[in-house]
């Protein structure tokens, strides 16, 4: 009698199916929808939540090693699903704010169909809310309970979402910062389709816009002063590292295959014999699988310390995340040298991963906050 299948096995198997869409899918810039009509018959759309909600209580190793598994084979489709296993994880943990039985009942509706969750944070005007700012979108106190106004941009995976965690102020005299929950599909909720990327095309990254939306009063998920948001959730961020981290690394391990047989497979007239022949060839690849292998070293040792319950500071957290991210493009770029023009044509699969991988930058925190906070805990200023 065979084992059952490891969730990565299982993550695995859908990405050979998942590798073939993708080109389409970045080609067109639509989103995956039957990508996650798989990872819910697979059961891996609530993977990340508590058994006793009804998920499967993985490990962060374990959700890392799904979502490097996908990411391999579609970052956009991986990207999704990593913001549904950041809110799932952020709602069951300790301390939580989140109302219990709503958050149960988010995670229900997942085991039973698919319905995503993802936070709606960035604004035009704002940008980043990491950089720091009060959000444009407000919260309007009623009898009953809010009114919700304001614009979102890069809200990633919109056009499949269920629920939207939004970040906004309230209009009071003393504006406090929070996450507002929003039902898709309310009244007065617009997607703006302008998402036209470089690259995780296929992410449905639109703007969204809120206008006098109504949502009960206990849809209001931890309000707080503004100040007090200042330095971020370090466990949040370091959950978010692994999986990000894993993601990237994965594009990397797309490029790496493909340059690899590309290698093998051409033969120049001129050389005779495959370019996996030549030392400067096996000089660089081998300088990619010290990139793949630092990245797995380091996100691996991160994951261990967060399931010990070691507290990893924001400035540590960072810096993996800005090396790991540099550390997947760095390895693309290298095979990207060693296939001249083919590299960059279109028929080849490597110009899109060099698309896809130079997203990772883009996260938060970004190369320079990442690096400034770390100078700063060293210099102790």
């Amino acid at each position: 009698m065979n084992a059952p299948l490891t969730w990565a096995q299982t993550a695995r198997t859908l990405a050979v199916e998942f590798a073939v869409r993708a080109p389409v899918y970045d080609r067109e810039g639509r989103f995956p929808f039957e990508n996650f009509a798989d990872l819910h018959r697979a059961g891996l759309l609530a993977l990340a939540a508590p058994r006793e909600w009804g998920g499967q209580g993985a490990s962060i190793t374990q959700l890392g090693d799904v979502i490097g598994a996908l990411g391999e084979a579609d970052p956009a489709t991986a990207l999704v699903l990593t913001m549904q296993y950041l809110q799932h994880r952020t709602m069951a943990r300790p301390g939580s704010r989140w109302p219990q039985a709503l958050a149960r009942q988010i995670v229900q509706e997942s085991v039973h169909g698919v319905s995503l969750i993802n936070a709606l944070r960035v604004e035009p005007e704002l940008g980043s809310p990491a950089r720091g700012g009060l959000p444009a979108t407000v919260a309007q106190r009623t009898a009953d309970g809010w009114r919700l106004s304001g614009h979102k941009v890069y809200s990633t995976g919109s056009p499949a979402l269920s629920w939207y965690t939004v970040l906004a102020r309230t209009d009071e005299a003393e504006p406090r910062v929070g996450q507002f929950l929003v039902p898709a599909g309310l009244p007065g909720t617009r997607i703006v389709e302008t998402w036209d990327h470089l690259g995780l095309r296929a992410s449905g990254s639109h703007d969204v816009i809120f206008d006098a939306v109504p949502i009960p009063a206990d849809y209001a998920i931890d309000l707080r002063a503004p100040q007090a948001w200042a330095g971020g959730e370090p466990l949040a961020y370091a959950e978010m590292t692994v999986m990000l981290g894993a993601l990237y690394t994965g594009v990397a391990r797309a490029a790496r295959h493909w340059v690899v047989d590309f290698l093998r497979q051409r033969k120049p007239a001129s050389l005779g014999a495959p370019l996996s022949t030549l030392p400067r060839a096996q000089e660089i690849v081998g300088t990619m699988e010290g990139l793949l292998l630092s990245n797995d070293r380091l996100l691996a040792s991160l994951a261990r310390d967060l399931e010990a319950g070691t507290e990893v500071p924001l400035a540590e957290t960072g810096l993996l995340k800005s090396l790991t991210t540099n550390h997947a493009v760095q390895a693309v770029e290298a095979a990207l040298s060693l296939s001249s023009n083919h590299g960059l044509s279109r028929k080849n699969p490597l110009e899109r991963h060099l698309r896809d991988v130079l997203c990772g930058r883009i996260h938060t925190p970004q190369d320079d906050s990442a690096r400034i906070a770390a100078g700063r805990r060293a210099l102790g200023v």
